[in-house]
């Protein structure tokens, strides 16, 4: 089965180390920029809140992981992989990135 990816925007409107917020096919998902030409995405939901707001976390590096830290609870997320550094019960799914023609797509996972 073949991933269909949904264009979300343009790579300028993402600053470096910082996300944004995208409605994939019904879901919440935060598309993260790393540096200049690394790009993220995982489910936006917190899951200890309910509420959407992984996309304006802190972007940052615990040891090797760039994670970003919930707004609310401070845990931490892993942007590869989804995974709750703090409690992996509330981790979350990481989505596939591509950039075509200067634009930032996404395909859920």
């Amino acid at each position: 089965m073949s991933q269909r990816f949904t264009p979300i925007c343009s790579v300028d409107q993402i600053l470096p180390n910082t996300g944004v917020a995208a409605l994939v096919e019904g879901r919440h998902v935060a598309v993260f920029r790393i540096g200049n030409d690394r790009f993220h995405a995982i489910d936006n939901i917190d899951p200890r809140s309910g509420a959407s707001v992984l996309s304006r976390g802190l972007v940052g590096n615990l040891g090797e992981r760039v994670v970003v830290a919930s707004p609310l609870y401070k845990n931490h997320f892993d942007l590869q992989t989804g995974e709750c550094l703090e409690a992996p019960e509330q981790s979350v799914r990481a989505h596939a990135v591509q950039v075509q023609d200067g634009r930032v797509l996404v395909a859920l996972n």
